[in-house]
């Protein structure tokens, strides 16, 4: 082994390098810790979407409940077959909804119930715009229906359009908040899709829970784990390089081979020879 070799590896003990190496060993687990909490996360979202299409599954299949039993509605009951009974009330119309890859309008019916509610009821899907002309009326006396509990849509809910300036009768979001002043009387903070739908019109299918799907903020921590992992790696390779480098600076001042500083230039006139 070269003569060089056994000090050229002092400068770790100097300050500088005291916080560097504090620094790395803080900040590797840190990331580790980031990275698979991130990690963890994400897991946690797939399983909730797995087990949100596993219930959904079940609901289906399930006897549907009275609406009452399954208020209010939450991950638990949201998606669950409920009946209602009343009479068909005031019509709306929720115009640039997609089914299928189509655009198009739901038609959403209030149910006036026996309790002095009404509960909103998607009828069905139609293609095209939004027009009166083209819903078709709904049954008269009284109804039973059976449908897809939902909760009240948000502004953030999939495939909502929250732009204003709706012409008369149409509405942009399913819930209690948008319909107080569309209707004269109280409305339940849900909805049902139809299991089947009404005068040829396409049933809608229900939707999952908000937070159970594999949503962006489901991939958005998937990336978040890549990059506290990248950045645990950056700061190991980061601190080999120093390493190296400083080695190198060390094994050349021990060899002699370090560039010698320049002199300052002697500007005094010490080194000039006197004339007579």
């Amino acid at each position: 082994m070269p003569p060089y070799r056994g000090g050229v590896y002092r400068f770790l003990l100097t300050p500088r390098w005291w916080g560097i190496n504090v620094f790395v060993l803080l900040a590797i687990p840190f990331c580790i810790f980031m990275g698979s909490w991130q990690l963890g996360r994400f897991e946690d979202r797939v399983q909730d979407h797995r087990s949100a299409s596993e219930a959904s599954a079940q609901d289906k299949r399930a006897a549907a409940r009275p609406l009452d039993s399954l208020l209010p509605v939450d991950k638990e009951t949201s998606g669950d077959r409920a009946t209602a009974t009343g009479r068909y009330g005031k019509q709306l119309l929720v115009p640039d909804r997609e089914l299928d890859g189509k655009r198009g309008f739901y038609v959403v019916t209030m149910l006036r119930t026996d309790g002095g509610k009404a509960l909103p009821v998607v009828r069905g899907w139609l293609p095209g715009d939004a027009s009166a002309a083209k819903a078709p009326a709904p049954p008269a006396g009284e109804v039973t229906v059976t449908g897809a509990l939902q909760a009240s849509e948000t502004a953030d809910s999939d495939g909502v359009s929250a732009t204003g300036g709706l012409p008369a009768g149409q509405l942009g979001i399913i819930s209690a908040a948008s319909l107080v002043n569309l209707v004269p009387y109280d409305v339940y903070d849900a909805w049902i899709t139809l299991d089947k739908a009404d005068a040829g019109m396409k049933a809608v299918p229900a939707t999952e829970p908000q937070g159970s799907g594999l949503d962006l903020k489901a991939f958005q921590n998937l990336g978040y784990t890549g990059e506290w992992f990248v950045f645990a790696g950056f700061v190991v390779f980061m601190w080999f390089r120093l390493l190296r480098r400083e080695a190198e600076f060390a094994r050349d001042a021990e060899l002699g081979l370090a560039p010698a500083s320049e002199e300052p230039a002697d500007h005094t006139g010490a080194d000039r020879v006197p004339t007579a």
